[in-house]
């Protein structure tokens, strides 16, 4: 009987010592931390890895997780500075950065950090209108950061980011709301058209104005060509008809012609002068009347002549007849 007593007893010793250490030994993973309690007190706190503790007389509380935690709340009714009511709905981002005072400060940090965020919700919207809080997202963010951060730092918790999800204001207001933008976007189009039709004018006028410019410069400048082209043709003209005068001049006076070959050539162009239907005045030189004084004396003399034509004839000296200025006569040019 002792032998089985002894074997007994040695059982549970090995067994309440393999007990002893499997309660002496603990691993809290990473981002984990866990609250120590020795006889009821806070003793220490496990960080992440293997941690011993006192079997019997060390007592692990429930892990907290130390990563960033996102809560999401339910819309709240929120009265604004103009007596609507709006359902806000809000997510919140915080961390748990001093284990002890999470577990000893707070009964329910998650509750306490709702309810604190409805409270500090309404105190800052409550100042604002409808269309403020509509617009103003990033402000109510910052301070209902700021403000929960501060009341919260006491429970070893730290709010990093508050987001407004939706802001819901009352259906009446929605369609008046609606009513408003829809009036605006059509204001905003009508201004937008008449914007562009006023430029549109303004650059087809603009571009009329330098199209005309550009016409008249044209204009202007194909004139002056054409002037330049007339004086030069003008110019070539006169140069040539000047030379052909200066030839002619000079042929005559190396012909050195006399009054009576003066005469008939002016009696040769009378029919050519008198030919225009629209020649009703005639310009006649007073050459022409001397050449006809010499040439009535030459006709005059004709018949004085006829002797001493008879005795040329007579020598062998024949006289030469001349065809008359229109053709039909004869003019007999005596020798000299």
């Amino acid at each position: 009987m002792g032998a089985i007593v002894a074997i007994v007893l040695l059982v549970l010793v090995i067994g309440l010592a393999v007990f002893a250490v499997v309660r002496s030994v603990r691993i809290v993973p990473q981002a984990r931390a866990g609250i120590v309690e020795r006889f009821g007190r806070y003793h220490r706190t496990l960080h992440a890895g293997l941690n011993m503790m006192m079997p019997f007389i060390d007592r692990l509380r429930p892990l907290i997780d130390l990563r960033e935690q996102v809560v999401s709340f339910p819309p709240q009714p929120v009265i604004t500075r103009d007596n609507l009511v709006v359902g806000i709905d809000t997510v919140i981002y915080f961390q748990v950065t001093d284990p002890k005072a999470a577990t000893y400060e707070i009964a329910s940090y998650v509750a306490a950090v709702e309810q604190l965020t409805v409270t500090t919700l309404r105190n800052v919207v409550g100042g604002m209108d409808l269309e403020t809080t509509l617009t103003s997202r990033d402000k109510i963010n910052s301070e209902l950061r700021k403000e929960l951060d501060e009341a919260t730092g006491r429970w070893g918790l730290r709010v990093s980011r508050v987001e407004l999800k939706a802001i819901e204001p009352p259906a009446s207001i929605q369609g008046s709301m609606e009513k408003q933008m829809r009036a605006d976007r059509d204001k905003r189009a009508a201004i937008l058209s008449a914007e562009g039709a006023k430029q549109s004018a303004i650059l087809t006028a603009e571009g009329e104005r330098q199209a005309a410019v550009l016409r008249a410069r044209g204009e202007a400048e194909a004139a002056v060509v054409r002037a330049d082209a007339d004086a030069t043709a003008q110019a070539t003209r006169a140069r040539g008809e000047a030379q052909a005068i200066a030839t002619v001049f000079q042929a005559i006076h190396e012909g050195n012609p006399d009054q009576r070959l003066l005469a008939y050539k002016y009696l040769e162009m009378l029919p050519e002068i008198a030919r225009g239907g629209a020649n009703k005045l005639w310009i006649v030189p007073s050459e022409l009347g001397k050449a006809l004084e010499g040439l009535g004396g030459l006709f005059s003399n004709a018949s004085a002549n006829d002797g001493a034509a008879d005795a040329g004839r007579s020598r062998g000296d024949a006289p030469e007849a001349l065809p008359g200025p229109d053709g039909a006569g004869s003019i007999t040019r005596l020798p000299l």
